[in-house]
This record gives structure tokens, sequence and C-alpha cells, in this order.
């Protein structure tokens, strides 16, 4: 099996970062997690038609000890997504964490983590895995204009207090290697501006203090914030000059009063809901920067009343909310890369391979995407389903699908021994792999 050279291509920008030998190790290996019934590195391999052709050590020692970093990876594919945007634009980024359920004692950094599939929000239940904190691009493409995707570029794999405790170490929590990897992104690219997009784990003033200069952030906030007016002007008496100025309403006292109705489209739903505003300082978080404050109470759904900031101060209220709607984007990417990439399947139990195995699932989805916005698009065919003719915009199985074809007929129709006779049977069988794959 081989990749279309397009998508070769792709991956040759990621080649400087690895020694020639590991990128052919890479290579094979992409190239069997495109096609693997389950991604493990023995599995990997077999689906590449690679066995024997190198020991299956050598690929098991590209995740467990080859000298290349995962960080870097990530930074050159970020410089990837860069390039397709203009370069005076904000840079969209979201901030959250998964979970990826493993089985096994001795596997580096597994514990009990919060499960949100089979909790409740009455009953929280854990499960034993990986905590992974993900930092992603948000990117829109001409294909299909109204839709956000998310690109994870950066990863970091957290370890509970427990875990930490038994290993040894330093623990860290999860807002602190949030703002790790966003050091690490506003540092490479100090003169583009990002802004980052957070659930309300990453709202802290562990993560809001310690904001990068070129970065700014939304996210939630809760009902009850302390919210004050900004400091006077000094009137020069004597004494410490003020920090903050009068309290303000909290956000749940806000949508007590008057509110304006406006009507939202957000997360693909058209609803109307009370809205109130404001700007004012979350001192005990942000310190003294000036926040929008935007507080929502949806009228249909059954949506609970929420609260949401951005240090765009001077940003509208219907503005950060849109804002805020585009995180959602990293929870489809993180369902199609379970789903359909692999994600929690790779076995490996060392450190070194447990920190580089799972996220290349990640990249690989950043990767798909990419080049079908660069190229696949041209190639996207739905299947016929009668009973669903309206579908317009491909979906991340149509994508997978449409490069597992590309690369299935680039491999069979460039074998010499194949004459004009066998086109219609090549067809059928390109067709039929690319959707049994």
């Amino acid at each position: 099996m081989c990749l279309i050279s397009t998508f070769y291509r792709l991956l040759l920008e990621l080649a400087p970062v690895m020694t020639a030998p590991s990128f052919q190790s890479f290579v094979i290996l992409i190239t069997g997690w495109l096609f693997a019934g389950r991604r493990t590195v023995t599995g990997i391999l077999q689906a590449a038609g690679a066995v024997g052709r190198k020991h299956h050590s050598a690929f098991h020692r590209f995740f467990a000890s080859a000298q290349w970093t995962l960080d870097h990876l990530g930074l050159a594919l970020l410089d990837v997504i860069l390039r397709l945007l203009p370069a005076d634009a904000e840079v969209f980024l979201v901030l959250d964490d998964t979970l990826a359920r493993k089985r096994g004692l001795k596997i580096y950094g597994v514990g009990m983590h919060h499960d949100p599939l089979l909790s409740s929000r009455k009953t929280k239940l854990v499960s034993w895995g990986h905590s992974w904190v993900i930092l992603s691009v948000v990117i829109r493409f001409p294909f299909a204009p109204k839709r956000w995707f998310s690109l994870p570029v950066l990863f970091r794999l957290y370890q509970s207090q427990q875990t930490i405790a038994k290993r040894g170490g330093r623990y860290r929590t999860r807002p602190e290697l949030s703002v790790e990897i966003l050091q690490i992104v506003c540092k490479t690219h100090p003169g583009r501006r990002f802004h980052v997009l957070a659930d309300s784990t990453y709202c802290g003033k562990s993560v809001v203090k310690h904001l990068p200069q070129n970065c700014e952030m939304t996210g939630r906030m809760h009902l009850d914030a302390a919210l004050y007016d900004p400091p006077p002007p000094r009137s020069g008496a004597m004494g410490r000059p003020r920090k903050r100025g009068d309290r303000l309403p909290s956000p749940r006292t806000m949508l007590e009063g008057k509110c304006a109705r406006v009507a939202l489209d957000l997360y693909g739903r058209h609803e109307r809901s009370r809205l109130a505003s404001a700007q004012a300082l979350w001192y005990s978080v942000a310190g003294a920067r000036l926040l929008r404050v935007v507080a929502v109470d949806p009228l249909s759904g059954g949506r609970r009343p929420q609260a949401f900031f951005s240090t765009h101060a001077e940003a509208s209220p219907e503005t950060v909310l849109a804002w805020y709607a585009r995180r959602w984007s990293l929870e489809v990417t993180i369902h199609d890369t379970k789903g359909y990439l692999g994600f929690e399947q790779p076995q490996g139990w060392t450190k070194r391979a447990v920190e580089r195995t799972a996220p290349m699932a990640m990249l690989l989805y950043s990767l798909i995407v990419l080049w079908f916005a660069t190229h696949g698009h041209r190639h996207v065919r739905f299947p016929y389903r009668p009973w669903y003719r309206h579908k317009r915009e491909p979906s991340f199985a149509d994508m997978l699908t449409t490069l597992r074809r590309q690369c299935l007929r680039e491999t069979f129709l460039e074998t010499p021994e194949w004459n004009r006779g066998s086109l219609k049977v090549l067809h059928s069988l390109v067709e039929f792999c690319a959707h049994a794959a």
C-alpha cells in the first residue's frame, strides 16, 4: 500500500523535525494507520503491507525511543495551518481535555479520571485511562463555508496527584499544562495574534492571569462571579490607589433585571434568548484586565442560564457568543478521532510511547482535513442513499473514505500488469476496498 502523492507531499512538510530513517518509519505508520482495523503498531504494519520490510521493533522504537519530539511535530503542522490564514488574521485556538480509556496497571500515566460519557449532572463517575489536554487551531475552509474545523497540534498528558505520588515528580494541573502549551505557540509566533476559546475548567486565574501578551481569551464564567467597575481616577489623596471600582451586579443578577431579547444562530440551532452584558473587571480571576461579560438565558430548549466573558472588551455580546460556539468543533474532532482513527487503541506502556502514540491519531486527523481542503474535496463522492439526498457537506468519514479511495486508486492503477480491459474491475475494487477499510 502507498500514499497518494498529494498527501505524501503534505507529510514532507513535517520531515525536517525527524531523521531520514524516522521519517521513513513515520510514512509507513501513517499509511497503515489510515487502513488498519485496530491501531496497534503490529496492526498498522499489517495494514501498510510492511511486514518483513524492516524489523517490527524498529517501528515500536519510533514511538518509544526515536529522537523526535511531539512538540516539534505539532509546531511544524501549525506552520502548515498558519500558511492558509492571512498574516494579519487573529488565529483562534481551542483548549480542552479528553479521556482515553485504558486497561492495565503498568501503563505509564494511567489513573482514574472523570468520565463525561458515563456521568450525569447528578452523578459523577470515573474511568481508568489517560487524560489528554489538547490545543487545536480553529479554521474554516471554502468547501464547507458554514462549518468550523478544529485541528489538534499540541498535547499534554495530565496525571493525577495519586499517579504522581506513586511515580514521583511534580504535580501539574490541567490549567498549568494548558498555559505551558499556549506559551509555546505564542512564543514561536510572536508576530501573530491568538485567541483561545475554553470551557470553565480553563477559565480560572491560573490561566487568565498567565496569558501571553499576544493572546486573548473567550470562555465561561460562573453566574455568581464578583464583578467590579474599573478603578476611578486617582484624586491625589494619600495612600495606595484603588485596584477596582464599585461592585457591579453578578451575571445572575444581571438576568434578573431588564434584558434584551435576541435571536441567536449557534450550534446549528435558531433560538431566542434573554441577554445582558456589561464591561467589568473580574478581579479575582483576570485582575485589572477589562472584560466583556455576557449573561444568557435561553427561552427554549430547556438549557440553563450561562455566563461568558472575553478579554476583547469592545466586542459585542453576540460576537462573544459566536466565538465561544466555535469551541464545540473540538468536541467533534475528539469524537471522530476516537471513532475513525482509534485514538484509544494504541497499546504502548512506556513513558515516551504513551506520550507520542495516541496523539498521532489527532495529528493524522489534522493532516486528513488539510489534505481534503487543498486536494481531496475535488474527488469526494457521497454514497448513494435514497433516504438521504439532501447531504451537501462532507463528514470526516467522507474525507477518510476519499483519501483511502485515492490511495487505492494510485496503488492499483500504477501497477503495470493491468490492461485496459481490467480498468472497470479495478474501479469497482477500489470502491469496495475504500468502504471496507
